[in-house]
Protein backbone atom coordinates (compact mmCIF):
# COMPACT_ATOMS: atom_id res chain seq x y z
CA UNK A 1 0.00 0.00 0.00
CA UNK A 2 1.19 3.34 -0.74
CA UNK A 3 2.31 5.76 2.24
CA UNK A 4 2.59 9.62 2.50
CA UNK A 5 6.55 9.88 1.35
CA UNK A 6 5.42 7.50 -1.69
CA UNK A 7 2.21 9.37 -2.58
CA UNK A 8 3.60 13.05 -2.82
CA UNK A 9 6.79 11.33 -4.44
CA UNK A 10 4.84 9.84 -7.17
CA UNK A 11 2.45 12.85 -7.89
CA UNK A 12 3.52 14.55 -10.40
CA UNK A 13 3.77 11.20 -12.51
CA UNK A 14 0.01 10.08 -11.31
CA UNK A 15 -1.31 13.58 -12.27
CA UNK A 16 0.48 12.74 -15.98
CA UNK A 17 -0.78 9.04 -16.15
CA UNK A 18 3.06 7.98 -16.38
CA UNK A 19 2.22 5.21 -13.65
CA UNK A 20 2.13 1.29 -14.17
CA UNK A 21 -1.27 0.33 -13.45
CA UNK A 22 -0.56 -1.30 -10.05
CA UNK A 23 1.24 2.14 -8.19
CA UNK A 24 -1.50 3.91 -9.54
CA UNK A 25 -4.51 2.08 -7.98
CA UNK A 26 -1.98 2.08 -4.48
CA UNK A 27 -1.71 5.60 -4.82
CA UNK A 28 -5.51 6.28 -5.88
CA UNK A 29 -6.51 4.17 -2.57
CA UNK A 30 -4.12 6.09 -0.50
CA UNK A 31 -5.65 9.83 -1.65
CA UNK A 32 -9.01 8.18 -0.65
CA UNK A 33 -8.19 7.73 2.65
CA UNK A 34 -5.96 10.52 3.56
CA UNK A 35 -7.20 13.95 3.80
CA UNK A 36 -3.41 15.74 3.53
CA UNK A 37 -2.08 13.79 0.79
CA UNK A 38 -5.79 14.61 -0.72
CA UNK A 39 -5.37 18.01 -0.16
CA UNK A 40 -1.03 18.11 -1.75
CA UNK A 41 -2.71 15.94 -5.09
CA UNK A 42 -5.85 18.99 -5.54
CA UNK A 43 -3.33 21.67 -4.95
CA UNK A 44 -0.56 20.23 -7.60
CA UNK A 45 -3.53 19.12 -10.02
CA UNK A 46 -4.67 23.32 -9.67
CA UNK A 47 -1.26 24.15 -10.50
CA UNK A 48 -0.65 21.95 -12.96
CA UNK A 49 -3.91 23.39 -14.66
CA UNK A 50 -3.02 26.84 -14.34
CA UNK A 51 0.26 26.47 -15.98
CA UNK A 52 -1.36 24.91 -18.42
CA UNK A 53 -4.35 27.51 -18.87
CA UNK A 54 -1.61 30.57 -19.06
CA UNK A 55 0.88 28.70 -20.89
CA UNK A 56 -1.31 27.77 -24.05
CA UNK A 57 -2.80 31.00 -24.37
CA UNK A 58 0.51 32.92 -24.77
CA UNK A 59 3.05 32.53 -27.96
CA UNK A 60 6.58 31.32 -27.12
CA UNK A 61 9.13 34.20 -26.73
CA UNK A 62 11.21 34.50 -30.28
CA UNK A 63 14.43 32.43 -30.04
CA UNK A 64 12.98 30.29 -26.91
CA UNK A 65 12.66 26.38 -29.06
CA UNK A 66 16.09 26.94 -30.01
CA UNK A 67 17.59 27.21 -27.22
CA UNK A 68 15.24 24.68 -25.59
CA UNK A 69 16.27 22.61 -28.21
CA UNK A 70 20.17 23.19 -27.86
CA UNK A 71 20.25 21.71 -24.45
CA UNK A 72 18.78 18.84 -25.68
CA UNK A 73 20.12 18.53 -28.99
CA UNK A 74 16.95 17.77 -30.25
CA UNK A 75 14.22 19.28 -32.65
CA UNK A 76 10.76 20.08 -31.34
CA UNK A 77 7.77 20.27 -33.38
CA UNK A 78 5.26 22.67 -33.04
CA UNK A 79 3.29 20.11 -30.80
CA UNK A 80 6.69 20.02 -28.47
CA UNK A 81 7.19 16.89 -29.95
CA UNK A 82 10.94 15.52 -29.90
CA UNK A 83 12.41 14.09 -33.05
CA UNK A 84 16.22 13.79 -34.05
CA UNK A 85 18.62 16.61 -34.37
Amino acid sequence: MANCNETIRELDAFLDGELPDDVRDHIHLHLDSCMDCLQAFDFQAELKLAIRRKCSTEEMPAGLLGRIEMCFNTDLDEDGIIGPA
